[in-house]
């Protein structure tokens, strides 16, 4: 297992130097426009002939294409892709069923090519899906088809991704992805919750929406969400994700940003572990944080928004 992962951790070592600073970070946030922005990212490799409209997914696509080059296997990395997947889904049912097709509506990196995905909703033909995929799609399908609430056809699919995650984390063999499975279905759970509770969400809907895991009890999650806000911070503050209470005492924005950070410390304890596929989990992680900064600047910059409500919102970077 070692050897197989040798060259690829050497390239991936290499890589790191070009990913972003928290200095470049600053650059960025001095710029006056996005298109000051946009001139800087093109400088250091970022986007493909200048398309700023493509220019995130293009830098996500790049991260997938360096990936699969290095270890043309990717499933040990499945637990990655699983939203992507899902995603697209929930995108090819909508559009099916709405009969509305936007450009750019598909993400581009997942395991199953859109094409399938759309004409498997089209024509009623789940099967045609992964296994694990037919019974939510269907569903979802039925769902939306029946009630036009989109909400509630992303809960059921959000709930089948989060299965899925589940799943990849306890087949896995390696520490890190156990780990991080873990550390997303809780975080996720706890989302559902805070944001269910706002919403003034029953009992059924949070029983429907999360997912067993190991470091949450979901039944007295959903039981304090129904309760509201103060509920569910006395919960958690028994629980491994206390610190987090803090952050949501502040708002959402901060709590997101919390629960961002703490998957990035977990990425950070690979930086010494040159034997396994955690350093390349890491640096896909790393990737994912710099383009969501990168996304914030622009839009702040777009719309003008003040530099302290940016900077207050910008994850820890790997670097």
């Amino acid at each position: 297992m070692a050897e197989e992962y040798t060259y690829a951790i050497s390239r991936v070592r290499a890589k790191e130097l070009s990913l972003l600073t928290q200095q470049d970070l600053e650059q960025l946030m001095e710029c006056q426009t996005e298109e000051e922005c946009l001139q800087i990212l093109y400088e250091k490799g970022w986007g493909k002939d200048g398309e700023r409209e493509t220019i995130l997914s293009v830098e996500t696509c790049k991260t997938w294409e360096f990936l699969r080059e290095l270890v043309p296997n990717l499933t040990g990395f499945r637990i990655f892709l699983i939203p992507a997947d899902y995603h697209n889904l929930k995108t090819a049912i909508k559009s099916v069923v709405t009969d509305r097709y936007p450009e750019r509506r598909y993400l581009l990196w997942g395991t199953i090519e859109p094409e399938v995905l759309e004409e498997a909703v089209r024509n009623h033909r789940f099967s045609d899906l992964p296994e694990d995929m037919q019974a939510s799609a269907a569903k979802a399908f039925e769902t939306l088809l029946h009630t036009r609430d989109g909400q509630l056809c992303d809960t059921v699919l959000d709930r089948a991704a989060l299965l899925q995650i589940q799943k990849a984390g306890r087949q896995s063999e390696n520490h890190l992805i156990q780990r991080y499975a873990e550390l997303l279905l809780a975080i996720s759970n706890i989302k559902i919750a805070v944001r269910g509770q706002k919403l003034g969400k029953p009992l059924g809907f949070f029983q429907e929406a999360m997912v067993p895991c190991e470091s949450l009890d979901i039944g007295d999650l959903a039981r304090a969400a129904v309760s509201g806000q103060d509920a569910v911070m006395e919960y958690l503050s028994h629980t491994d994700y206390a610190q987090g209470v803090e952050a949501l005492a502040q708002s959402s924005s901060a709590f997101e940003k919390w629960c961002d950070d703490n998957r990035m410390k977990l990425m950070k304890t690979q930086k010494t572990n040159p034997f396994t596929i955690g350093p390349l989990v890491a640096y896909l992680l790393a990737r994912e944080t710099e383009i969501k900064a990168v996304r914030l600047i622009l839009s702040g910059k777009r719309n003008r928004l003040d530099d302290r409500i940016v900077k207050e919102r910008l994850r820890d970077l790997y670097v």
